[in-house]
Protein backbone atom coordinates (compact mmCIF):
# COMPACT_ATOMS: atom_id res chain seq x y z
CA UNK A 1 0.00 0.00 0.00
CA UNK A 2 1.32 3.42 -0.98
CA UNK A 3 0.26 6.48 0.98
CA UNK A 4 0.98 9.94 -0.38
CA UNK A 5 -0.33 13.44 0.19
CA UNK A 6 -2.82 14.39 -2.55
CA UNK A 7 -2.47 18.18 -2.10
CA UNK A 8 -6.16 18.73 -2.81
CA UNK A 9 -7.54 22.06 -1.60
CA UNK A 10 -10.90 20.55 -0.63
CA UNK A 11 -11.38 17.59 1.70
CA UNK A 12 -14.39 16.02 3.38
CA UNK A 13 -12.86 13.07 5.23
CA UNK A 14 -9.75 11.67 6.87
CA UNK A 15 -9.24 7.90 6.68
CA UNK A 16 -12.92 7.42 5.94
CA UNK A 17 -14.13 9.62 8.81
CA UNK A 18 -16.20 12.72 8.10
CA UNK A 19 -14.22 15.80 9.11
CA UNK A 20 -17.43 17.64 9.93
CA UNK A 21 -18.55 14.80 12.20
CA UNK A 22 -15.17 14.71 13.96
CA UNK A 23 -15.26 18.47 14.54
CA UNK A 24 -18.84 18.34 15.78
CA UNK A 25 -18.06 15.52 18.22
CA UNK A 26 -14.63 16.53 19.50
CA UNK A 27 -14.44 20.28 18.85
CA UNK A 28 -11.65 22.33 17.32
CA UNK A 29 -8.71 22.79 17.22
CA UNK A 30 -8.32 19.04 16.86
CA UNK A 31 -5.27 16.91 16.07
CA UNK A 32 -6.17 13.80 14.08
CA UNK A 33 -3.73 10.95 13.41
CA UNK A 34 -4.23 8.17 10.87
CA UNK A 35 -2.64 5.01 12.28
CA UNK A 36 -2.47 3.36 8.84
CA UNK A 37 0.01 5.97 7.65
CA UNK A 38 2.34 5.30 10.57
CA UNK A 39 2.18 1.56 9.92
CA UNK A 40 2.99 2.05 6.25
CA UNK A 41 5.98 4.26 6.98
CA UNK A 42 7.30 1.64 9.42
CA UNK A 43 6.90 -0.97 6.68
CA UNK A 44 8.90 1.24 4.29
CA UNK A 45 11.99 0.88 6.50
CA UNK A 46 11.96 -2.84 7.24
CA UNK A 47 15.24 -3.39 5.39
CA UNK A 48 17.09 -1.84 8.36
CA UNK A 49 18.00 -4.07 11.29
CA UNK A 50 16.45 -1.62 13.75
CA UNK A 51 14.04 1.26 13.39
CA UNK A 52 14.39 3.65 16.31
CA UNK A 53 11.65 6.25 16.55
CA UNK A 54 12.70 9.79 17.46
CA UNK A 55 9.71 10.40 19.71
CA UNK A 56 10.30 14.13 19.92
CA UNK A 57 8.36 14.29 16.63
CA UNK A 58 5.13 12.98 18.19
CA UNK A 59 5.38 11.59 21.70
CA UNK A 60 1.84 10.70 22.77
CA UNK A 61 2.11 7.42 24.66
CA UNK A 62 -0.60 5.82 22.52
CA UNK A 63 1.55 6.43 19.44
CA UNK A 64 4.58 5.00 21.27
CA UNK A 65 2.56 1.95 22.27
CA UNK A 66 1.52 1.27 18.66
CA UNK A 67 5.10 1.62 17.46
CA UNK A 68 6.40 -0.69 20.19
CA UNK A 69 3.93 -3.31 19.04
CA UNK A 70 5.44 -2.99 15.54
CA UNK A 71 8.90 -3.74 17.04
CA UNK A 72 10.07 -0.16 16.65
CA UNK A 73 12.64 0.93 19.24
CA UNK A 74 12.57 4.40 20.76
CA UNK A 75 14.87 7.36 21.26
CA UNK A 76 14.50 9.65 24.29
CA UNK A 77 16.06 13.11 24.49
CA UNK A 78 14.94 14.05 28.00
CA UNK A 79 13.95 12.60 31.35
CA UNK A 80 10.33 13.19 30.37
CA UNK A 81 10.73 11.17 27.19
CA UNK A 82 12.27 8.31 29.19
CA UNK A 83 9.18 8.36 31.40
CA UNK A 84 6.97 8.37 28.29
CA UNK A 85 8.75 5.35 26.82
CA UNK A 86 8.43 3.43 30.07
CA UNK A 87 4.75 4.36 30.36
CA UNK A 88 4.20 3.07 26.81
CA UNK A 89 5.58 -0.33 27.79
CA UNK A 90 9.17 -0.16 26.55
CA UNK A 91 11.68 -2.16 28.55
CA UNK A 92 14.57 0.01 29.81
CA UNK A 93 17.23 -2.29 28.40
CA UNK A 94 17.52 -5.41 26.31
CA UNK A 95 18.44 -6.56 22.82
CA UNK A 96 18.96 -3.60 20.54
CA UNK A 97 18.54 -1.20 23.47
CA UNK A 98 14.74 -0.62 23.43
CA UNK A 99 15.28 2.87 24.88
CA UNK A 100 18.31 5.01 24.10
CA UNK A 101 18.89 8.36 25.79
CA UNK A 102 20.28 10.72 23.13
CA UNK A 103 21.27 14.23 24.10
CA UNK A 104 24.09 16.76 24.28
CA UNK A 105 23.87 17.01 28.08
CA UNK A 106 22.72 15.08 31.10
CA UNK A 107 20.38 17.08 33.25
CA UNK A 108 20.38 15.63 36.75
CA UNK A 109 17.00 13.93 36.37
CA UNK A 110 17.99 12.19 33.14
CA UNK A 111 21.30 10.96 34.56
CA UNK A 112 19.49 9.52 37.57
CA UNK A 113 17.01 7.66 35.33
CA UNK A 114 19.81 6.31 33.13
CA UNK A 115 21.56 5.00 36.25
CA UNK A 116 18.40 3.59 37.80
CA UNK A 117 17.17 1.74 34.71
CA UNK A 118 20.44 0.89 32.98
CA UNK A 119 19.44 2.80 29.85
CA UNK A 120 21.91 2.95 26.98
CA UNK A 121 23.28 6.43 26.25
CA UNK A 122 24.12 8.11 22.96
CA UNK A 123 26.57 10.80 24.07
CA UNK A 124 26.52 14.08 22.17
CA UNK A 125 29.23 15.83 24.23
CA UNK A 126 32.55 14.58 25.65
CA UNK A 127 31.55 15.71 29.17
CA UNK A 128 28.73 13.18 29.14
CA UNK A 129 31.27 10.35 29.07
CA UNK A 130 32.82 11.54 32.33
CA UNK A 131 29.46 12.17 33.97
CA UNK A 132 28.18 8.73 33.02
CA UNK A 133 31.44 7.05 33.97
CA UNK A 134 31.26 8.47 37.49
CA UNK A 135 27.88 6.83 38.16
CA UNK A 136 27.85 3.85 35.76
CA UNK A 137 31.48 2.77 35.23
CA UNK A 138 31.90 -0.02 32.70
CA UNK A 139 28.87 0.99 30.64
CA UNK A 140 28.54 0.58 26.89
CA UNK A 141 27.82 3.79 24.99
CA UNK A 142 27.14 5.21 21.55
CA UNK A 143 28.76 8.42 20.37
CA UNK A 144 26.93 10.94 18.23
CA UNK A 145 29.53 12.37 15.88
CA UNK A 146 29.32 15.77 14.20
CA UNK A 147 31.21 15.17 10.94
CA UNK A 148 31.94 18.86 10.39
CA UNK A 149 29.16 19.56 7.89
CA UNK A 150 25.37 19.65 7.94
CA UNK A 151 22.25 19.85 5.83
CA UNK A 152 18.63 20.82 6.46
CA UNK A 153 15.55 22.45 4.94
CA UNK A 154 16.20 25.36 7.32
CA UNK A 155 19.26 26.56 9.19
CA UNK A 156 17.30 25.75 12.35
CA UNK A 157 17.06 22.09 11.34
CA UNK A 158 20.70 21.74 10.35
CA UNK A 159 22.34 19.54 12.97
CA UNK A 160 25.90 19.28 11.67
CA UNK A 161 28.85 21.58 11.16
CA UNK A 162 30.61 24.10 13.40
CA UNK A 163 27.49 26.21 13.98
CA UNK A 164 25.51 23.26 15.34
CA UNK A 165 25.47 22.44 19.05
CA UNK A 166 24.80 18.77 18.31
CA UNK A 167 27.23 15.92 18.56
CA UNK A 168 30.91 15.37 19.27
CA UNK A 169 33.25 17.12 16.89
CA UNK A 170 34.87 14.57 14.62
CA UNK A 171 38.34 15.75 15.60
CA UNK A 172 37.67 14.96 19.28
CA UNK A 173 37.07 11.26 18.79
CA UNK A 174 40.48 10.19 20.15
CA UNK A 175 39.96 12.30 23.28
CA UNK A 176 36.55 10.66 23.79
CA UNK A 177 38.15 7.23 23.59
CA UNK A 178 40.65 8.22 26.26
CA UNK A 179 37.86 9.49 28.51
CA UNK A 180 35.95 6.24 28.01
CA UNK A 181 39.04 4.19 28.91
CA UNK A 182 39.32 5.96 32.28
CA UNK A 183 35.97 4.52 33.34
CA UNK A 184 36.12 1.17 31.58
CA UNK A 185 33.45 2.40 29.18
CA UNK A 186 33.16 0.63 25.81
CA UNK A 187 32.12 2.51 22.68
CA UNK A 188 29.83 0.04 20.92
CA UNK A 189 27.87 2.35 18.64
CA UNK A 190 28.24 5.41 16.43
CA UNK A 191 25.46 7.75 15.37
CA UNK A 192 25.63 10.45 12.71
CA UNK A 193 22.79 12.81 11.80
CA UNK A 194 23.38 16.08 9.93
CA UNK A 195 19.85 17.46 9.59
CA UNK A 196 16.44 17.10 7.99
CA UNK A 197 15.80 16.55 4.31
CA UNK A 198 19.05 14.70 3.70
CA UNK A 199 19.69 13.97 0.01
CA UNK A 200 21.86 11.19 -1.39
CA UNK A 201 24.78 13.50 -2.21
CA UNK A 202 25.06 14.65 1.39
CA UNK A 203 24.33 11.15 2.62
CA UNK A 204 27.31 9.76 0.72
CA UNK A 205 29.56 12.19 2.60
CA UNK A 206 27.98 11.12 5.91
CA UNK A 207 28.59 7.47 5.08
CA UNK A 208 32.25 8.18 4.35
CA UNK A 209 32.58 10.00 7.66
CA UNK A 210 30.88 7.16 9.52
CA UNK A 211 33.27 4.63 7.99
CA UNK A 212 36.28 6.70 9.04
CA UNK A 213 34.98 7.19 12.58
CA UNK A 214 34.15 3.52 13.05
CA UNK A 215 37.56 2.41 11.80
CA UNK A 216 39.14 4.88 14.22
CA UNK A 217 37.24 3.42 17.19
CA UNK A 218 37.83 -0.16 16.12
CA UNK A 219 36.14 -3.51 16.50
CA UNK A 220 34.19 -2.70 19.66
CA UNK A 221 31.66 -1.12 17.29
CA UNK A 222 28.61 -3.34 16.91
CA UNK A 223 26.01 -0.78 15.75
CA UNK A 224 25.97 2.18 13.40
CA UNK A 225 23.02 4.55 13.18
CA UNK A 226 22.07 6.43 10.04
CA UNK A 227 20.21 8.99 12.13
CA UNK A 228 17.01 10.48 10.74
CA UNK A 229 16.13 13.35 8.46
CA UNK A 230 14.24 11.35 5.82
CA UNK A 231 12.20 13.89 3.85
CA UNK A 232 8.45 13.94 3.41
CA UNK A 233 6.46 15.96 0.89
CA UNK A 234 5.05 19.22 2.16
CA UNK A 235 4.84 20.66 -1.38
CA UNK A 236 3.93 19.08 -4.72
CA UNK A 237 7.39 19.66 -6.15
CA UNK A 238 9.15 17.94 -3.25
CA UNK A 239 10.17 14.30 -3.47
CA UNK A 240 10.84 11.38 -1.18
CA UNK A 241 14.33 9.96 -0.96
CA UNK A 242 15.03 6.77 -2.91
CA UNK A 243 14.95 4.41 0.07
CA UNK A 244 16.61 1.55 -1.82
CA UNK A 245 19.53 3.80 -2.76
CA UNK A 246 19.61 5.26 0.74
CA UNK A 247 19.83 1.82 2.28
CA UNK A 248 22.43 0.66 -0.24
CA UNK A 249 24.80 3.48 0.73
CA UNK A 250 24.54 2.66 4.42
CA UNK A 251 24.63 -1.09 3.91
CA UNK A 252 27.84 -0.79 1.91
CA UNK A 253 29.48 0.90 4.90
CA UNK A 254 28.07 -1.72 7.25
CA UNK A 255 29.43 -4.58 5.11
CA UNK A 256 32.89 -2.99 4.92
CA UNK A 257 32.98 -2.66 8.70
CA UNK A 258 31.82 -6.23 9.18
CA UNK A 259 34.66 -7.42 6.97
CA UNK A 260 37.17 -5.25 8.83
CA UNK A 261 35.96 -6.20 12.32
CA UNK A 262 35.09 -9.82 11.54
CA UNK A 263 31.77 -9.65 13.38
CA UNK A 264 28.21 -8.52 12.69
CA UNK A 265 27.39 -4.80 12.73
CA UNK A 266 23.76 -3.75 13.10
CA UNK A 267 22.43 -0.96 10.91
CA UNK A 268 19.91 1.32 12.60
CA UNK A 269 17.82 4.21 11.31
CA UNK A 270 16.22 6.87 13.52
CA UNK A 271 13.20 8.43 11.82
CA UNK A 272 10.90 10.87 13.55
CA UNK A 273 9.25 13.10 10.99
CA UNK A 274 9.15 10.31 8.38
CA UNK A 275 6.95 8.13 10.59
CA UNK A 276 4.77 10.87 12.03
CA UNK A 277 4.36 13.86 9.69
CA UNK A 278 1.92 12.55 7.12
CA UNK A 279 -0.31 10.80 9.64
CA UNK A 280 -1.34 14.10 11.24
CA UNK A 281 -3.99 16.74 10.53
CA UNK A 282 -4.81 19.86 12.52
CA UNK A 283 -8.52 20.54 12.05
CA UNK A 284 -9.54 24.13 12.78
CA UNK A 285 -12.65 26.24 12.33
CA UNK A 286 -12.72 29.47 10.34
CA UNK A 287 -14.00 32.09 12.78
CA UNK A 288 -13.56 35.27 10.72
CA UNK A 289 -12.96 36.30 7.12
CA UNK A 290 -11.81 39.82 6.39
CA UNK A 291 -10.05 41.95 3.83
CA UNK A 292 -7.02 44.01 4.78
CA UNK A 293 -6.12 46.11 1.75
CA UNK A 294 -5.41 43.61 -1.00
CA UNK A 295 -5.19 40.64 1.38
CA UNK A 296 -8.07 38.34 2.31
CA UNK A 297 -7.58 36.64 5.67
CA UNK A 298 -9.08 33.38 6.87
CA UNK A 299 -8.73 33.54 10.66
CA UNK A 300 -9.02 30.17 12.40
CA UNK A 301 -9.24 28.98 16.00
CA UNK A 302 -5.79 27.36 15.98
CA UNK A 303 -2.64 29.40 16.41
CA UNK A 304 1.09 28.93 16.60
CA UNK A 305 0.50 27.70 20.13
CA UNK A 306 -0.99 24.63 18.36
CA UNK A 307 1.38 24.40 15.37
CA UNK A 308 4.63 26.34 15.65
CA UNK A 309 6.52 25.15 12.56
CA UNK A 310 5.44 28.02 10.26
CA UNK A 311 6.49 30.75 12.68
CA UNK A 312 9.68 28.91 13.69
CA UNK A 313 11.13 28.42 10.23
CA UNK A 314 8.55 29.30 7.62
CA UNK A 315 7.46 25.68 7.27
CA UNK A 316 4.93 24.97 4.53
CA UNK A 317 1.94 22.73 5.26
CA UNK A 318 -0.66 21.63 2.71
CA UNK A 319 -4.00 23.28 3.53
CA UNK A 320 -7.51 22.20 2.59
CA UNK A 321 -11.05 23.40 3.25
CA UNK A 322 -14.02 21.34 4.39
CA UNK A 323 -17.37 23.04 3.76
CA UNK A 324 -19.81 22.62 6.64
CA UNK A 325 -22.72 22.96 4.21
CA UNK A 326 -21.32 20.40 1.81
CA UNK A 327 -20.95 22.98 -0.95
CA UNK A 328 -18.62 21.86 -3.74
CA UNK A 329 -16.79 23.53 -6.62
CA UNK A 330 -16.29 26.83 -4.83
CA UNK A 331 -14.01 29.23 -6.73
CA UNK A 332 -10.40 29.45 -5.61
CA UNK A 333 -9.16 32.67 -4.02
CA UNK A 334 -5.78 33.83 -2.74
CA UNK A 335 -5.88 34.01 1.05
CA UNK A 336 -3.65 34.45 4.07
CA UNK A 337 -4.38 32.01 6.89
CA UNK A 338 -3.91 33.32 10.42
CA UNK A 339 -4.70 32.29 13.97
CA UNK A 340 -6.28 33.90 17.04
CA UNK A 341 -3.16 34.88 18.96
CA UNK A 342 -2.29 38.44 19.87
CA UNK A 343 0.82 38.25 17.66
CA UNK A 344 1.35 39.52 14.13
CA UNK A 345 3.46 36.43 13.50
CA UNK A 346 0.49 34.11 14.07
CA UNK A 347 0.27 33.28 10.36
CA UNK A 348 0.25 29.77 8.93
CA UNK A 349 1.01 30.93 5.39
CA UNK A 350 4.42 32.49 5.85
CA UNK A 351 7.93 31.89 4.59
CA UNK A 352 11.16 31.75 6.55
CA UNK A 353 11.97 35.19 7.87
CA UNK A 354 8.31 35.93 8.64
CA UNK A 355 7.29 37.02 5.15
CA UNK A 356 3.54 36.59 4.70
CA UNK A 357 2.52 34.54 1.66
CA UNK A 358 -0.76 33.52 0.08
CA UNK A 359 -2.44 30.22 -0.58
CA UNK A 360 -5.00 29.46 -3.28
CA UNK A 361 -7.94 27.91 -1.43
CA UNK A 362 -11.68 27.52 -2.03
CA UNK A 363 -13.82 30.48 -1.08
CA UNK A 364 -15.02 29.71 2.42
CA UNK A 365 -17.60 30.86 4.92
CA UNK A 366 -17.33 31.46 8.64
CA UNK A 367 -17.90 28.10 10.30
CA UNK A 368 -16.20 26.06 7.57
CA UNK A 369 -13.30 23.88 8.58
CA UNK A 370 -9.69 24.40 7.53
CA UNK A 371 -7.24 21.52 7.72
CA UNK A 372 -3.49 21.94 8.13
CA UNK A 373 -2.09 18.71 6.74
CA UNK A 374 1.15 16.75 7.28
CA UNK A 375 1.03 18.13 10.82
CA UNK A 376 1.83 15.00 12.80
CA UNK A 377 5.52 15.71 13.32
CA UNK A 378 6.54 18.64 15.52
CA UNK A 379 2.92 19.68 15.81
CA UNK A 380 1.29 18.94 19.15
CA UNK A 381 4.66 18.27 20.79
CA UNK A 382 5.53 21.96 20.38
CA UNK A 383 2.12 23.15 21.60
CA UNK A 384 2.02 25.71 24.38
CA UNK A 385 -0.41 27.66 26.50
CA UNK A 386 0.63 31.00 25.04
CA UNK A 387 -2.18 33.56 25.44
CA UNK A 388 -3.54 31.04 28.00
CA UNK A 389 -4.89 28.94 25.16
CA UNK A 390 -5.87 25.37 25.96
CA UNK A 391 -4.03 22.56 24.22
CA UNK A 392 -6.04 20.57 21.70
CA UNK A 393 -7.57 17.11 21.73
CA UNK A 394 -5.51 14.37 20.05
CA UNK A 395 -7.45 11.72 18.17
CA UNK A 396 -6.24 8.41 16.70
CA UNK A 397 -8.13 6.93 13.75
CA UNK A 398 -7.64 3.19 13.98
CA UNK A 399 -9.64 0.13 12.91
CA UNK A 400 -12.51 2.34 11.76
CA UNK A 401 -12.79 4.06 15.13
CA UNK A 402 -11.92 7.54 16.37
CA UNK A 403 -10.11 7.12 19.68
CA UNK A 404 -9.26 9.99 22.03
CA UNK A 405 -5.61 9.69 23.05
CA UNK A 406 -5.45 13.07 24.78
CA UNK A 407 -8.43 15.00 26.07
CA UNK A 408 -8.69 18.71 25.48
CA UNK A 409 -7.03 20.63 28.28
CA UNK A 410 -9.37 22.31 30.74
CA UNK A 411 -9.15 25.73 32.37
CA UNK A 412 -8.74 23.96 35.71
CA UNK A 413 -5.69 22.10 34.36
CA UNK A 414 -4.33 25.36 32.94
CA UNK A 415 -4.21 26.87 36.42
CA UNK A 416 -3.55 23.72 38.47
CA UNK A 417 0.15 24.32 39.11
CA UNK A 418 -0.16 28.04 39.91
CA UNK A 419 -0.65 29.55 43.35
CA UNK A 420 -1.23 32.99 44.83
CA UNK A 421 0.98 33.17 47.95
CA UNK A 422 -0.41 34.83 51.04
Amino acid sequence: MTITTNFATSRTEIAGHSITDLANQFGTPLYVYDSAVIAQRVADLQMFDDIRYAQKALSNIAILDRLRKQNVLVDAVSAGEIHRALAAGYEPHGEGHPIVYTADIFDREALELVKKHGIHVNCGSPDMIDQLGEVVPGADITLRINPGFGHGHSQKTNTGGPQSKHGIWHGDLDECQRRADRYGITITGLHMHIGSGTDLEHLSKVCDSMRDAALSVGRTITTISAGGGLPVRYKKEETYVDLAAYYKLWNTVREELQTEFDHAVRLEIEPGRYLAAECGYLVTEIRAIKNMGENMFYLVDAGFNDLARPILYGAHHPISICSRSGAEDRPLVNVVVGGPLCESGDIFTQEEGGFVSHRELPRAEVGDLLILENAGAYGFVMASNYNSRLRATELLLEDGQAKVIRSRETFEQLLASETIPS
